[in-house]
This record gives structure tokens, C-alpha cells and sequence, in this order.
């Protein structure tokens, strides 16, 4: 946390439990939190849930409030890309993200004829799977305010590091071609799936159902096509930070 709440104009506060860290404060006169999440959609659902319930609950009667209040969530994450025209160091936008876990499979949710679309192309390319995966959309006016001039794509959100992402150690993967399918999915117009990670597509698809924003801001540190890393990933880090600050 202290990576970004180092650029803070005051911090009221600074809680922390687990892997969840949080800092308050303000910046250019701005009230704003910046939340570690730990990995996974999992840690997502509690975090995505919590914040609702913070500024939608009513603490003392235990209801809803009557007037339902929207945040803006901005993720700045780390990814690795599967496009080989998308340099390691690159700060990508995730205009959609797909769900490769279970998460939404325990949530009713409304989604937009694009997400349904998306949803169908994904559903029928990884035809293998013995799941079905779920998409998120980030918010449009985040995703001009934020990411004009960024590269923007499809990321993928695995539900572990291992076997999830294509990798294995002493083990036999279900899906052992997942990242070479995943690299050649295209939709009508044109639009790849360009990184994977753990978060985004939970973000998305919660944040929609609750009725906030969220866009997803992919730190690329890695290729999981030529299996080359970043040298100096704490400098793309500090970048993306940076980078997203200055904007808000």
C-alpha cells in the first residue's frame, strides 16, 4: 500500500487484517482509499461485497439505505500477455474481462447484449471446458477518462497460478492447450483476449451488479508466449501507479 499511498497529500487512516491493507486519505483535495486485495476473485468477493455494504448498509438497523451510493474501483495489477504485439512493460486497459472461475455462477446478474455476445463467442471457442465462463465490462467513462491512448483488450482471469494459467510442476493439466486457445479466440470486430491475471473479471461483473464503476489498469510484466519477464518490474509498477494517479 505504501506504494501508492506514498503519494498521498494527508492519510487519515491505516487498517490492515490478512492480506487486506488499506490506506485513506487525500489526494488534490480528492478523498480516496487504496485497498490490497491479496489474489484471486475469491478475496474479490470480499472485498467487492464489503465496500457495498459500507457506503449501501445502514450499520445501525442492519437495511439498506434508501439512496444507493456508486464508487469508482480503478485496479492497478500486474498481468502477463498472450498477444506477442503487446510488449512486456505495456500498460493495458481491460475494456471486457472473462471469468475462468466460478465466482458469478453463485450471483444473479443482468448483462448488456455486448456481454451476452462476448459470452457466446467465449463459450463456443473453449467448447472443452466443463464450465462456462462469465464476462465483465469495464465502465465506459472510466475506460475514456483512464485509458485513452492505452492499448486496450479481452483479459483473462484465472481462478489459481498453476494449472488455471497452463502451468505445471508435477502435474497433468485438464486444459494443457488453455493459453494457446485463449491466444487465437478473435470476435467479429477484431478484439483478443491480450493477458491474463486473478482479478479483473470478478471486479467487473460484481461492481456491475452492485452498480459501480470499475476498469482495470494491467501492469504487463511478463509473455506467456515466449516465457520472457520484465527486468525491472517494480519501475513498470511504479509506472502504472503514477500513471493512474495523475488522473484522478
Amino acid at each position: 500500500m505504501p506504494l501508492v499511498s506514498k503519494y498521498f497529500d494527508t492519510i487519515e487512516v491505516k487498517k490492515g487484517k490478512r492480506e487486506f491493507i488499506t490506506h485513506t486519505g487525500t489526494l488534490r483535495g480528492k478523498r480516496l482509499s487504496v485497498i490490497s486485495t491479496g489474489i484471486g476473485t475469491d478475496n474479490i468477493d470480499i472485498v467487492l461485497n464489503e465496500i457495498d455494504a459500507l457506503i449501501n448498509v445502514d450499520f445501525s438497523t442492519k437495511v439498506l439505505r434508501e439512496d444507493l451510493k456508486s464508487v469508482d474501483i480503478i485496479r492497478i495489477g500486474t498481468s502477463g500477455s498472450i498477444q506477442g504485439n503487446i510488449p512486456i512493460g505495456t500498460l493495458l486497459a481491460s475494456a471486457f474481462a472473462v471469468g475462468f472461475d466460478t465466482l458469478m455462477q453463485f450471483y444473479v446478474k443482468s448483462y448488456t447484449e455486448e456481454e451476452q455476445t462476448l459470452a457466446e463467442g467465449v463459450n463456443k471457442h473453449f467448447s472443452n471446458l466443463s464450465f462456462s465462463p462469465y464476462i465483465g465490462s469495464a465502465n465506459p467513462t472510466l475506460l475514456k477518462k483512464f485509458a485513452t491512448g492505452l492499448p486496450k483488450g479481452i483479459t483473462m482471469t484465472a481462478p489459481g497460478f498453476y494449472g488455471p494459467q497452463g502451468r505445471s510442476v508435477r502435474t497433468h493439466n485438464m486444459y494443457p492447450d488453455l493459453i494457446q486457445k485463449a491466444n487465437s479466440f478473435i470476435t467479429e470486430g477484431g478484439f483478443r483476449i491480450t493477458n491474463l491475471e486473478m482479478e479483473t473479471a470478478g471486479i467487473y461483473a460484481l461492481s456491475n451488479m452492485f452498480g459501480h464503476r470499475a476498469l482495470s489498469i494491467n501492469a504487463i510484466l511478463a509473455s506467456r508466449l515466449s516465457e520472457d519477464f520484465a527486468a525491472n518490474p517494480a519501475e513498470i509498477i511504479e509506472s502504472a501507479i503514477q500513471y493512474v494517479l495523475s488522473r484522478i
